[in-house]
């Protein structure tokens, strides 16, 4: 199993397994769905983007 999370700039976490999009998540603090992200945040989030990949066996 390969697990991803990927967040471009300015944007939510999202979550991937075996390269299929679970979810996203929050990291504003402004959805009204938390831990997930509804994309409130657009226009009003500064934060960089990352990845980091974890596989297992």
């Amino acid at each position: 199993m390969k697990v991803v999370l990927s967040a471009k700039e300015n944007g939510s976490l999202k979550v991937f397994v075996d390269e299929e999009k679970k979810f996203s998540l929050c990291r504003c603090g402004k959805s009204k769905k938390p831990p997930y992200c509804d994309e409130s945040h657009k226009g009003t989030f500064i934060a960089p983007a990352f990845e980091i990949t974890v596989a297992q066996g």
